[in-house]
């Protein structure tokens, strides 16, 4: 009987599965698919001779992140590339935002499009040295974070306190108009917040572009050598050493629990795991609640808010296999790991708003990825390895282009789509389509198949809006990892943080069971739910 059970082998998992197994503890891993890692693989799906990141990308969390610092992945043969440039914007009359490796760099830069700029982007540069440290670690410890939080209060004072939490929570747009005066930096914040579901006119997007826009300028936007695979090869090698166990094509249809504890799991080919000391759930919210777990063992509030958890935008990818460099016409793109297309923070507002109202974008806003200029293993010499992703709504009311586009995403809805965002790329890049050896296309149905998490081709585990962030994640009240199951734990991007690869919601949940062990009563922690585990009736 193995001490703990985790389900799914994502990124999150497999760090949980980490930190309890050096911690002396047993573990067991059960993954659905066919291989471990979640939203982090690689594959030569497209063409054998490219690597592919089915998914996830580029990695700045995962860069910045204390939790997978204190993995040391490094030593299980895992290593780090960046582009020259992290990442790009071009605008259609030919100049480019760009973010630098260098923060002078990129302040020269945005210098060109409006005088002073550069002098407001460094201030901005200037307030994350200050504050980054500390808004990181409350960012990876779970909620409520009370040392970290003491001590940015105390940070906060010092840079401005309310005027600085002001900045922090005004949309993306007006942020940008308030500090710059032309559109480049503007760009690069709006760009960097629509790397989640936040767009222009979103409370909080100015501080989601802010932060991602510093882990760029700080820690670049790193990939894996060799393929996203690699970091879950690290990981996979790390927990194996420390005698943990991981069982690939095994999906569990239930969490077995006994008197409001959780005592184990049963597979979908009917088998039973017990585990002795908790079960760790890297499973999506929605999926631990509404389908894993009996309701009868569950507060009736819970379950009531579940109802309102909202997921992040679907996403639909294509990966390609190229012959040669993108040729786009902003010639600081094609050194850039990332590139962001769209028509100015005016196209991104549309864009957003399409998607609001239910309309498949006639111009989808493309974040576009070159693999092998941000890591030359990739693909052979003189060719480039790309993908970009769009989003689209989950509830598909019309089209706001012409082909019609219903939301079925049967073979001819894929076509089309992916033919418009090539046709989009045609516009930055002329003779692209011309470059393409073969493609691949991902629409929502299919990115669900291959990693349930990612429900309906969301990406970030629910919403990063501010209604389900911190206590609201992934129901108010909650923001910990801790649920009304003793011993079990939510442990996937539902939980605070949220999205992203860095590993906290997994560190959290670990933490959270050996905590329990040697307490040895988890409801000594206090949890605010209206019922406790155990004492509601079916």
């Amino acid at each position: 009987m193995p001490d703990a059970v985790v389900i799914g082998a994502g990124p999150n998992g497999l760090v949980a599965a980490n930190l309890l197994a050096a911690s002396g503890w047993s573990v067991e891993v059960l993954e659905a698919q066919p291989e471990p890692g979640g939203a982090v693989r690689s594959d030569r799906g497209v063409h054998p001779d490219y690597v592919s990141d089915l998914f996830s990308a580029f990695y700045p969390l995962a860069a910045a992140s204390p939790v997978l610092a204190e993995l040391d992945l490094q030593g299980e043969g895992l290593e780090w590339s960046r582009a020259p440039r992290v990442l790009a914007h071009p605008l259609p009359d030919g100049r480019c935002a760009v973010l630098e490796r260098e923060a002078r760099e990129t302040a020269a830069g945005l210098d060109a499009f409006a005088a002073g700029d550069g002098a407001a982007w460094l201030h901005l540069y200037d307030t994350w040295t200050r504050l980054g440290p500390d808004i990181l670690r409350a960012l990876f410890t779970p909620f409520p974070p009370v040392r970290a939080t003491v001590r940015l209060a105390a940070r906060l004072r010092a840079a401005g306190g309310l005027r600085l939490a002001r900045t922090m929570v005004l949309p993306v747009r007006r942020l940008g108009e308030e500090e710059f005066r032309g559109e480049g930096a503007r760009l690069l914040l709006a760009g960097n917040a629509l790397h989640a579901d936040l767009g222009p006119e979103a409370a909080g997007s100015g501080g989601f572009g802010w932060l991602m826009s510093m882990l760029g300028q700080t820690y670049g936007f790193p990939v894996p050598v060799g393929g996203a695979g690699a970091l879950t090869t690290a990981l996979m090698r790390r927990l194996e050493r420390h005698g943990g166990v991981v069982r690939c094509g095994e999906r569990v249809d239930e969490v077995v629990v006994r008197a409001g504890r959780a005592v184990g799991v049963r597979t979908a080919s009917g088998e039973s795991i017990p585990a002795s000391r908790a079960v760790l759930a890297d499973v999506s919210a929605p999926t631990l609640y509404g389908r894993l777990v009996d309701a009868g063992f569950l507060p009736p509030r819970l379950l009531n808010d579940l109802r309102r958890f909202q997921w992040d935008f679907a996403t639909f990818k294509i990966d390609w296999a190229l012959n040669g460099p993108v040729p786009w016409t902003a010639g600081e793109a094609s050194t850039a790991g990332t590139v962001h297309l769209a028509d100015g923070v005016d196209g991104l507002t549309r864009f957003a708003a399409q998607i609001a109202t239910g309309q498949v974008a006639d111009r989808p806003f493309l974040l576009f990825g070159q693999m092998t200029a941000a890591d030359a293993t990739r693909s052979p010499a003189g060719t480039e390895s790309a993908w970009a992703y769009t989003h689209v709504p989950h509830r598909i009311k019309g089209d706001a282009g012409e082909d019609g586009l219903t939301g079925r995403w049967d073979r001819r809805e894929q076509e089309a789509m992916a033919d418009r965002m090539e046709h989009e790329i045609e516009r930055w890049a002329p003779g692209f389509r011309s470059r393409v050896i073969s493609r691949r296309i991902l629409a929502p149905p299919t990115i669900e198949s291959m990693d349930a998490n990612l429900q309906g081709g969301a990406i970030n585990g629910g919403t990063a809006a501010a209604h389900q962030q911190l206590v609201f994640r992934p129901t108010p009240g909650t923001g910990r990892p801790e649920t009304p199951v003793d011993n079990l734990f939510l442990a996937s991007a539902s939980a605070h943080p949220g999205g992203g690869v860095h590993g906290a919601p997994g560190a959290n949940a670990a933490r959270a069971a050996l905590r329990a062990g040697s307490l040895g009563n988890l409801h000594a922690l206090k949890l605010p739910w209206s019922a406790r585990a155990g004492e509601t009736t079916k």
